[in-house]
This record gives C-alpha cells, structure tokens and sequence, in this order.
C-alpha cells in the first residue's frame, strides 16, 4: 500500500518552490511571535498555551493540513497529469494511501517541529506545555492531512473550501459557537493533549475515548472515500 515513485513525484509537486515559500513561512512566523512574546512577557505559562493553542494549532496547522493535503492530488486532478499516473500499474488505492503518507509526513514536519521548538521559547516547556501542544499538531496532522487530501480528490476548489474550513469553522466558529467545537479536529487533538500537560492550562471540550474514536474515523473514512473517488476516474479507453 505504498509506492515510493508515488511518494517521490509528491514530495517533489509539496515541496517545489511555490508551496515550500507557503510552508516555511508559516512556522518562521510562529517563531518570530514566539520570540516577540517572550521578549515583552518573559516566562508565562499561560501565555504559552495562549500562543500555542490560538496560533500554532488553530491557524498554523490546518493550514499547513490545507496546503500538503490538497496539494499532493488536487493539482494532479485539475491539469489532468493524474491519467498518467493513473495508467501506470499502480492500484489506486495505493496512490491514496501513498500520497496521504506524504501530506502527513510533510504536514507534521511543518507543524509539530516549529510548535516544539515555540513552547521551548515560551517556557522551555513549563507544565509540559510544549510538548502537549506538540502531540496535539502531531494528531491534528493526520486527521487534517486525510480531510484535505479527500478535498483535493472530489472538488476544483478544494484550497478555497479547505481554507473556509481551516479559518472559517476551526477558527471562528470553533471559537465562538460550542456546538462547533466539538465537531473540530482542533478539539479533538486538544482532548489528547490535555492527559500530556500538567494543571489545566491545556483543554478540549471532548473527552478522550470520544477524540480518540473521531479522530482515527475521520480519518479512515476520508481515505477510503478519496479511494473510492480516484476509483471512479476513468482513462480514455477503459470500460
């Protein structure tokens, strides 16, 4: 269920130099403001989750989530490249599983190194903050990298609606409508941080078991969907 050809012409679409600008940016902006933090408010715990929880897992990952899962097959899709891989003797359930394996892989490097390298700034991981923190981008990165990656598969627009999720719903409404939080990758990744961090600096409004269970469905069924999407495409002579 891999196929490293697959993986490599996928790292290679990730990481040219258009989306690899977008990648680094963001976690050299979660530094920068980790830096500036500490400058002004010197060692503060809470402060710490604050930056972490409102920046790092709330905006930066589902970002990054946005950028590697659609872009290992969306683009793919929409210029038509994917008959070529399609051609090849590759079952295409592999090609999912191997292009979610590389939006994940990319999505958690982009993600969880810089969020533990920000708590350590912060606090130098005071309350086991950073770490906590850094389990929850680990989490987040699959469920989202498998959310997106569905996207790129069924949907043209597939940056434009994983953005309206990631901002519009993880960020806002997730922020401002309880409901919505539970139904929140965010949520769900922060119910497995919470057992990692010490006192209640860090919290979900999801119970573990219940995380847990969404997290790894989400998950599953997205990548069994996007299987059964590339599935449905169909090259010019096949019946």
């Amino acid at each position: 269920m891999y196929d490293p050809t697959v993986a490599r012409l996928t790292y290679r679409a990730l990481l040219g130099r258009r989306r690899a600008l977008i990648l680094f940016s963001l976690p050299v902006l979660l530094i920068v403001i980790a830096s500036l933090v500490r400058g002004f408010t010197g060692v503060d715990d809470q402060v710490a989750a604050d930056v972490l929880g409102g920046f790092a897992l709330a905006t930066m990952v589902p970002l990054i989530g946005v950028i590697a899962g659609t872009g290992a097959i969306g683009p793919e899709i929409d210029d038509g490249s994917v008959v070529y891989l399609l051609s090849k003797p590759i079952k295409r359930p592999t090609i999912i599983v191997t292009k979610l394996i590389v939006a994940i892989a990319v999505t958690m490097a982009f993600s969880a190194i810089p969020t533990f390298v920000a708590g350590l700034i912060l606090n130098g991981n005071g309350q086991q903050v950073a770490i906590a923190y850094t389990i929850a981008a680990l989490v987040a990165s699959v469920a989202y990298a498998a959310l997106f990656l569905l996207l790129g598969t069924v949907s043209k627009h597939a940056v434009v609606f994983g953005l309206v999720y990631a901002l519009v719903w993880e960020t806002l409404f997730g922020s401002l409508v309880a409901g919505a939080r539970t139904l929140s990758v965010q949520q769900w990744s922060l119910a497995v941080a919470e057992r990692v961090a010490r006192g209640d600096l860090v919290s979900s409004d999801v119970g573990l078991p219940v995380a847990v269970v969404l997290l790894t469905g989400v998950t599953v069924l997205a990548t069994w969907y996007a299987g059964q999407k590339l599935r449905s495409l169909t090259l010019a002579g096949e019946e």
